[in-house]
This record gives C-alpha cells, sequence and structure tokens, in this order.
C-alpha cells in the first residue's frame, strides 16, 4: 500500500487495483527469490570448511545449487536456520569493504564475474581474488563461531 501511495498518488483511482495487485506480485516474487537465494548458499557453505585454500580455485564457483531448495518446515528448523542466517550476515559484515562487495554481487545477487567486475569498476582478476579471500575469510569466521553447515 505504501508503494501504491508513494508511487503512483498521481494516478486516477480506477488503476490503483490493477497497479496495487501487480506491487503485491513483484513484492511475493521478490521475497522468494531472496529466500530461494539464501537457502543456496547458506547450506553448501558448509563445503568450505574442508575446501582447498588454494587461492586459485572459488569453492562457491564449483557448488551446485538445488533449484527445488525449500524454506525448512518445522519451527525449530525456521528459527535455526535464521539465526544461521544472521550471524552470516554479521561475518558478511566485518569482510572488508571490497570483498564484501564482490561476495554479495557474486553470490547474493548472482551477478557472473563480468558483471560484477563492471559494477565494481575492476577487472575480472580482482573480483577473484575479493571473492577468494571473502569465502576463505568467512569460512574462518562461521568455523570460529561453531557453524557447521
Amino acid at each position: 500500500m505504501l508503494k501504491l501511495s508513494e508511487k503512483y498518488a498521481d494516478r486516477p483511482a480506477s488503476e490503483f487495483p490493477m497497479l496495487f495487485q501487480r506491487i503485491l506480485q513483484n513484492v511475493i516474487r521478490d521475497f522468494f527469490r531472496r529466500q530461494k537465494v539464501r537457502s543456496a548458499w547458506v547450506t553448501p557453505l558448509g563445503a568450505l570448511f574442508g575446501a582447498d585454500q588454494d587461492d586459485d580455485n572459488d569453492p562457491l564457483d564449483t557448488l551446485e545449487v538445488d533449484s527445488d531448495a525449500k524454506l525448512a518446515s518445522r519451527p525449530a528448523e525456521q528459527l535455526e536456520q535464521k539465526q544461521v542466517v544472521d550471524i552470516i550476515e554479521k561475518a558478511i559484515s566485518t569482510l572488508p569493504l571490497r570483498q564484501r562487495q564482490a561476495f554479495m554481487l557474486r553470490y547474493w545477487e548472482e551477478m557472473d564475474v563480468a558483471e560484477t567486475a563492471k559494477a565494481m569498476g575492476c577487472s575480472e582478476g580482482s573480483v577473484k581474488t575479493h571473492c577468494s579471500r571473502a569465502t576463505h575469510a568467512l569460512a574462518i569466521l562461521l568455523k570460529n563461531q561453531g557453524i557447521e553447515l
């Protein structure tokens, strides 16, 4: 309702039902997309703990994502998953700015290396380096927090 009133207040009232329906559909779709992305990278981060420390290999580039990733079915699992996501988000916020930017663009926004490099204004090699360092740093931070995914 707020988006409708902020952005379309100058429109005729006859258009409001259609605009509201479209806004609502988009908000719901965005919510489920974000949940799918979160589920896709929260679960596989456990693979990082056993990953090689080879800087040329970015473990998140090789992970397969389950296209049917669903939210946890039980409230206890949902709570646990939310707590893990909160810890991961705090760990991400401790990363240096460029690593955080590269990580979020690559794995949260699902941009490829070229798109990320263009958005950050740097080379593709820099993006790969920042992402690799970020994933290794996150793996260490999360392991120290006792997160075994």
